[in-house]
């Protein structure tokens, strides 16, 4: 039998692409708990931003090249205007967006989606007892001084951040702002992820009595322990907000002890792979083979191994409102994975 071999160049590529992945595997990186979830985590010295490129060197004919980039709007501004050819964004709501023409990009985007990966999420709009808040038009209405924790809210982060965005499209769509906000008073403790230990901190001292915001599996248990309820997201804000692409979801009372119904409010689930819609058949069809190929290998959100299945399923952990390529259909169809 004949042996088979990469090009010498592909062999060089490869290894260092199966090199970097590995780093994270290293003693650069560490164990460590979330905040407000107790999970042991991978946290690691080595920075996370990823943008890759494949490109051809000198004259190779029919070369493809691609690159690719995550993980929220700003990916999906460079995807606009052809300077990454994949983008992979938390969450699905983002795309929907910027698909629409209704987030903080200019003009509707050509999307269409390689596959959306499974990760459960709600905004959480949660306030203490204490405050006698039981809605956001509530707060406008007493113009009350929340301490409020929340994601990042610099004006760079309204134009990137889906966290900024939704919070500021949902206190507009109740009729005020974060600056309203600050004039009656409010306090804010902007942090950079959902289980920063400083919410945490605040949650359980009272220096805080608001929190707004994703990645409620790390912290929403905590609120609720210290005498927090979730407002409802209903009604004419709801109408509002499914509008401009967002989907309902629920803060579920199986999620956490102590709720004794659901409360309506904003899903925030998936991580769609894009691409732009004029991307050739061929080529995304072979992203959907790499993905099969390496599923064993891509970590998960929801502690389940990948199944290929799940990325084009279209259900609660993995929803997606922009349509399937057809490259990736084509994939999809003929493993048997979409029905």
């Amino acid at each position: 039998m004949a042996k088979q071999r990469y090009n010498a160049a592909v062999q060089r590529v490869k290894g260092f692409l199966e090199m970097a992945s590995g780093l994270y595997e290293t003693s650069l990186s560490y164990r460590t708990k979330r905040a407000a979830e107790g999970v042991l985590q991978t946290d690691s010295r080595l920075g996370y931003y990823l943008q890759l490129s494949l490109l051809p060197r000198g004259k190779q004919g029919d070369c493809i090249s691609l690159s690719f980039a995550a993980d929220s709007f700003r990916e999906l501004k460079l995807l606009a205007e052809g300077k990454v050819s994949v983008a992979w964004i938390n969450p699905s709501a983002s795309v929907t967006l910027a698909y629409r023409g209704t987030g903080p990009l200019r003009g509707r985007i050509p999307l269409r989606a390689i596959a959306v990966f499974p990760s459960w999420d709600v905004m959480g709009f949660a306030v203490h007892e204490s405050t006698g808040i039981t809605s956001l038009t509530q707060i406008k209405e007493e113009r009350f001084p929340l301490r409020l924790s929340t994601g990042p809210l610099g004006k760079r982060d309204l134009v990137e951040s889906p966290v900024t965005f939704m919070v500021h499209a949902a206190l507009k769509a109740t009729g005020f702002t974060v600056e309203d906000l600050r004039k009656w008073g409010e306090k804010i403790q902007a942090v950079s992820r959902p289980s920063h230990p400083d919410r945490r901190a605040g949650i359980e001292n009272g220096t805080i009595n608001a929190v707004f915001d994703e990645g409620i599996k790390s912290w929403g248990q905590t609120a609720l322990d210290h005498g927090f309820r979730y407002l409802p997201i209903d009604g004419p804000l709801l109408k509002r907000l499914k509008a401009m692409g967002y989907r309902p979801g629920v803060v579920p009372k199986s999620h956490f002890k102590g709720m004794t119904r659901d409360v309506p409010t904003i899903d925030f689930s998936g991580w769609p792979m894009v691409v732009r819609a004029d991307m050739p058949n061929d080529v995304a069809y072979a992203l959907c083979e790499a993905l099969e190929l390496r599923r064993r290998t891509i970590p998960t959100d929801n502690f389940r191994p990948l199944k290929i299945a799940d990325l084009c399923a279209n259900d609660a952990e993995a929803p997606y409102d922009v349509p399937l390529h057809p490259g990736a259909r084509k994939f999809y169809r003929e493993r048997g994975y979409l029905k």
